[in-house]
């Protein structure tokens, strides 16, 4: 079937008592994170009285049957179809299989037509035809062929077409509404952030990514999105994989959960989003839509290392993060959809510059954010197990020296955090003040000056 001939189909054209449905006068998606998104429309039409089968045309090609809902007033459902075998030339010669067509041969020289019956005996990886008492292949061998065949199969489309028989009480043309999950639908969100480190300020953009892989288009659309991590029955567990991973960032990016009064969820207990304007999402399309713009949000510049165990280890570079709040009092005072920040800083021409990016979970309004942009260069921590005691069979004493050097020409501070405190771990000593962060950690925020060191010693107990 891929050999180089130019197929052209003919097609006797076969009157159907189905009622078919014209396109949607109100179409709206709302679309999730999870490659789903749920379509409604809603189509006039006069059914009749009695029983009919009514064609909707045009409906998504990655439709889940299972969910479809049709509801009308004096209308009831008996049974429904899904064709979504769709008509192309591969798929309408291998119809053909055992049935007789006519080829139509032309002479390159003098234009002349040639027409033979031809029954089709195979169209696997090539089309094999009886003419007359000759098996042949048909090929491309410079000889312009047409196959004329008599009509498209019932069970070819040239659309995706959902077909349902209905019982209607009473002829009259009505709206029906109807409404159907599918896959091949999904967003994302990205974030551009302009950093501006003197100022202690931060300018932001949001912006929607739509992509439609579904096979259909959706013209017109009142589009909404939801944020928030629905669950469905029997999928397999990889997206639970990633979303612990991404539960593990959040003590990183989310520092403090959402305080500031906002918006109740407008979906159960998931974030609704909808796109202002109508939108057309053509097959095959990834588009993207603007939906956040803030300026003067406040922000800092913060240093970061963070220890997981008491051991020693080599110099290491200390992370860079900007740090914000999306609370009203900030200047931002909206929740944020997970996605992506790309943290852009002004050079010595005042041309933004891409630094960095790095993922944040969906975070409600009101929450502490950090969003890490790299490694400095220059500053960095060297770990020393000074001491390591056994004070009794359950517990443990440690005693840490940090050595945190700035080869910076201005000061800077370290935000250090220790993991590894266990049960009714304390503190013995230590030569600068911590905060506890949670019940297995420490922190302390060590002052290094320019072109220079700071020296963090303390020892610790815990058990386990």
């Amino acid at each position: 079937m891929r050999a180089q001939v130019a197929i052209a189909i003919a097609v006797t054209a076969v009157a159907s008592t189905a009622l078919a449905t014209e396109a949607p006068t109100k179409l709206s998606l709302t679309i999730y994170n999870k490659d789903l998104a749920l379509i409604e429309e809603i189509r006039s039409l006069d059914p009749g009285k009695g029983r009919h089968r009514i064609e909707f045309k045009d409906v998504s090609a990655s439709i889940r049957p299972e969910t479809v809902v049709l509801s009308a007033p004096d209308v009831s459902i008996v049974e429904q179809n899904f064709d979504y075998d769709l008509l192309t030339p591969e798929k309408l010669m291998q119809k053909a299989v055992g049935q007789e067509v006519e080829i139509v041969r032309v002479n390159p020289g003098s234009g002349e037509q040639v027409r033979e019956k031809a029954a089709v005996l195979a169209a696997n990886e090539g089309v094999v035809l009886r003419i007359g008492n000759n098996i042949e292949v048909l090929r491309a061998d410079g000889v312009p062929t047409r196959v004329i065949f008599p009509k498209v199969p019932d069970n070819l489309r040239a659309r995706p077409t959902l077909s349902v028989t209905v019982q209607s009480e009473k002829a009259g043309t009505r709206d029906m509404r109807l409404s159907y999950l599918s896959k091949g639908l999904s967003w994302k969100s990205d974030y551009v952030a302009l950093f501006d480190e003197k100022a202690g300020k931060l300018d932001m953009q949001g912006w929607i990514t739509l992509t439609n892989t579904s096979g259909s288009a959706y013209a017109n659309a009142d589009t909404q999105l939801v944020a928030g991590d629905i669950n469905l029955a029997g999928e397999i567990p990889a997206w639970q994989l990633q979303q612990q991973q991404l539960q593990r960032q959040q003590a990183r990016q989310m520092r403090q959960a959402g305080r500031d009064p906002g918006p109740p969820p407008q979906l159960a207990d998931y974030y609704v989003y909808p796109i202002r304007e109508r939108t057309t999402i053509a097959d095959n399309q990834t588009k993207q839509v603007g939906y956040l713009d803030v300026n003067g949000v406040a922000a800092r510049k913060v240093y970061r290392y963070r220890a997981s165990w008491f051991q020693t280890s080599e110099p290491t570079h200390v992370d860079v993060a900007v740090d914000f709040t999306n609370s009203k009092d900030a200047g931002l005072g909206a929740q944020l959809p997970a996605g992506v920040v790309r943290v852009y800083v002004r050079d010595v021409d005042g041309k933004p510059k891409f630094v960095g990016e790095d993922q944040i979970p969906h975070t409600p309004r009101g929450s502490e954010l950090s969003v890490k942009t790299g490694e400095a260069f220059d500053v960095t921590v060297e770990a020393t197990l000074e001491r390591h005691e056994s004070v009794s069979l359950f517990r443990s004493r440690y005693a840490m020296l940090y050595t945190i050097r700035n080869a910076r020409s201005q000061p800077v501070t370290v935000s250090l955090r220790q993991d590894g405190l266990w049960r009714d771990g304390r503190v013995l000593e230590e030569n600068l003040k911590s905060t506890n962060n949670d019940a297995r950690s420490l922190q302390w925020d060590v002052p290094v000056p320019a072109n220079g060191e700071t020296r963090l010693r303390f020892t610790v107990e815990t058990g386990w």
